[in-house]
């Protein structure tokens, strides 16, 4: 019994890549398309890819979990040192403070130019509390 005939329409640029693969000896047309076919209908072949894909998510997810762990301790570390400079500190006499605030105003800009040499040097606490995996990203796809 002859096979069922099917005609279908490719794109040029498809129909150029079938012509190019079928010019290697024993490769038919019949057979890149049943292969083709029996992949894209086949759930079991495409379990790889979805799998790795999957992986990636779970990968993901443990990241996104450790960040948010990463910010609540954060947060409450600026809350805990917060509450406790608030409840310590004495009120500035009247007088002295004006010289406190440009006093405080240059020490905070001493600060934040300390913390962002720290951040772009990876020399900073962060580095040294959560060191970065030697894993380059998307490796594993």
């Amino acid at each position: 019994m002859p096979k069922p005939r099917v005609n279908i329409r490719l794109s040029h640029e498809m129909h150029r890549t079938l012509e190019q693969m079928v010019l290697a000896p024993g490769v038919t047309k019949s057979a890149i398309i049943e292969d083709a076919l029996r992949a894209y209908l086949d759930p079991t072949k495409t379990g790889g890819r979805e799998q790795a894909l999957m992986q990636r998510l779970d990968q993901f997810d443990v990241r996104q979990n450790a960040i948010e762990r990463d910010v609540a301790l954060s947060l409450e570390t600026l809350g805990q040192f917060v509450l406790y400079w608030l409840t310590r500190s004495d009120p500035l006499p009247e007088g002295e403070r004006d010289a406190a605030h440009a006093l405080g105003q240059r020490r905070f800009e001493y600060f934040i130019e300390q913390v962002a040499r720290k951040i772009g040097a990876d020399e900073g606490l962060s580095a040294r509390a959560f060191p970065k995996p030697e894993q380059e990203p998307f490796s594993d796809l």
